[in-house]
């Protein structure tokens, strides 16, 4: 169900309840930098998550677990000076969370003082519900992660689709409700079974976004530089295109050496 599409001057975490409670998809992309970020708030994307994706794309990471607390703070940075509209989501990266709630509360914190970024993100259910709670009781927001977790993926050893399996789907489902209860204002799920993923948002108040589950929840994200066909090595079924930047950007390049050993660039009206 979808009905009118409601404008937003500033994206708030009660806003995207609101986009669910009105049957309005809510969307979310990626962004790590000043240029790019201000493309996608202008485009009137509803949220953008600086995610330890960054790690891949920007740094050339095959995972995300190298990302520091510190680089991701300086992306976040960067980002929140662009942005105007959109709720700003920072990923608490790998190791600044999981085993110590006091760690987890001191990593937020530092992320909201010194980006100014909105609310948090992190991965995993059960097991880290007292980081959660401990972020949560200092008037923090947190969106959850379920699914596929990168930052687990050496836990995984593979980047197939989760939870197919009805003991791995239960305890999805039993996350998700707990999340909710604690206070989670979003869920992103990734890479599962639609109809689970389908089962999960109306099972629950709060919105949930996915990336490779189904088109049953309430809002969609993908990585930037995926749907911009900058990253041509990640094909996953769940992707769309929609440019492929990687190649016109390379033209633009080419033609402009071309120009500057042909003496082309400058011209006449190109210089002072």
């Amino acid at each position: 169900m979808s009905t009118t599409k409601k404008e937003y001057k500033r994206v708030t975490v009660k806003s995207l309840v609101d986009m669910k409670k009105n049957g309005e998809k809510i969307s979310m992309l990626t962004a790590y930098d000043y240029s790019m970020a201000k493309i996608v708030d202008a485009a009137n994307v509803d949220v953008i998550l600086v995610g330890d994706s960054a790690s891949n794309v920007m740094a050339g990471h095959e995972t995300t677990l190298p990302i520091t607390l510190d680089q991701m703070i300086y992306h976040a940075s960067s980002v929140i000076r662009a942005v105007y509209r959109a709720l700003v989501v920072v990923d608490i990266p790998f190791g600044s969370y999981q085993s110590d709630p006091k760690e987890a509360l001191r990593s937020a914190i530092r992320i909201m003082k010194e980006s100014g970024a909105h609310a948090v993100k992190v991965e995993g259910g059960h097991e880290i519900k007292e980081s959660v709670k401990r972020i949560l009781n200092a008037g923090i927001p947190v969106m959850g992660h379920l699914g596929l977790t990168p930052q687990s993926i050496y836990k995984f050893g593979t980047y197939t689709v989760r939870a197919k399996e009805e003991e791995e789907a239960r305890k999805l489902k039993e996350d998700a409700k707990l999340l909710e209860k604690m206070g989670c204002f979003a869920i992103v799920l990734e890479k599962i079974p639609a109809k689970l993923a389908k089962e999960v948002a109306e099972s629950v108040s709060i919105p949930i976004i996915g990336i490779g589950a189904g088109n049953g929840v309430d809002g969609q994200v993908l990585v930037l530089h995926d749907l911009l066909g900058i990253t041509q090595e990640f094909n996953p079924r769940f992707l769309r295109r929609y440019l492929n930047l990687f190649d016109e950007m390379g033209k633009a390049i080419s033609q402009y050496v071309d120009d500057v050993k042909t003496s082309d660039f400058p011209n006449d009206d190109e210089q002072y």
